[in-house]
């Protein structure tokens, strides 16, 4: 299940009640709809969520 994007980085940090997993799921959502192409606005999203998936991945599981 997708969830709406927040528009600050800060709301993204907040929403703890996503996994890892969601918020990859997310990414590859945005790169499907997409068509490999990110638009601006897509891109910030893209950026918005890499943030908040690095921020509760362990580092050992970056690198896999």
């Amino acid at each position: 299940m997708l969830h709406s994007m927040s528009t600050t980085v800060e709301a993204a940090f907040d929403r703890s009640e996503r996994s890892a997993a969601e918020v990859n799921e997310e990414i590859r959502a945005l790169w499907r709809r997409s068509g490999g192409t990110l638009t601006t606005e897509q891109r910030a999203q893209y950026q918005r969520l890499v943030m908040e998936w690095a921020a509760m991945t362990p580092r050992s599981q970056r690198a896999a």
